[in-house]
């Protein structure tokens, strides 16, 4: 009924098009919100099921910023993957890390305006290794930086109808950081864009199906 009248299309092929889109993103962005409530409800037990085992995280990283440019790049953001070694080997989760690295990523994303960038960085430290998004978009209030990885809190209340989040995202990710014996922080100011920096530790050894209690700062 939306799309036909009388057996012919209501709306152009473009703006159809238009409309599915619009129907995709916000699935998308509805199955995602459904996955960090499990993730979260896990969280909230105290423990969280981890599966170490050892991985390129050069590779995950850069394979998931290569997955987020082309949905960037629909929206004139440019996505750009930077790093010093080409191979980096540690005991990780990987859809842990995948999952990390996403909610860091479309949060820029979502917080970039057109004709934006997002750089992400990998550098190695030898015992340890850093991933740093920065992006060109609105910035957060310095006055909020330190409550974005609360639980429900959302960086920028003013903008909140414009940029709609579920406000666990975030937490989820500082979770999931901790869970790797990492860290992660963010830097920024309004209007001068954010940096997330993710820091963490390598490790060689593997544990299999594991729960692991989860420290909560």
């Amino acid at each position: 009924e939306l799309m036909l009248k009388k057996n012919k299309p209501a709306y152009s092929k473009s703006r159809m098009d238009e409309y599915a889109g619009v129907i995709k993103q916000n699935s998308y962005r509805l199955l995602k919100m459904f996955n960090n409530l499990i993730d979260i409800s896990s969280i909230d037990s105290g423990f969280c099921e981890v599966n170490f085992r050892r991985h390129n995280i050069v590779q995950i990283v850069e394979d998931v910023a290569m997955s987020v440019a082309g949905y960037a790049k629909e929206k004139g953001i440019d996505v750009i993957f930077d790093t010093d070694v080409e191979e980096k080997i540690t005991a990780c989760d990987s859809e842990k890390m995948e999952k990390i690295m996403l909610n860091v990523l479309s949060n820029a994303v979502k917080f970039t305006g057109r004709n934006g960038c997002i750089i992400v960085k990998f550098r190695d430290g030898r015992d340890s290794f850093t991933i740093s998004v920065k992006d060109t978009g609105i910035g957060i209030p310095v006055n909020k930086l330190k409550t974005i990885f609360e639980l429900f809190s959302q960086a920028n209340d003013s903008l909140s109808r414009c940029h709609e989040g579920s406000g666990i995202g975030l937490t989820l990710t500082k979770y999931l950081v901790e869970l790797h014996g990492g860290r992660i922080s963010a830097s920024s100011g309004r209007g001068k864009g954010s940096k997330f920096i993710i820091e963490m530790p390598v490790r060689m050894e593997e544990n299999y199906d594991q729960l692991l209690p989860l420290t909560k700062n």
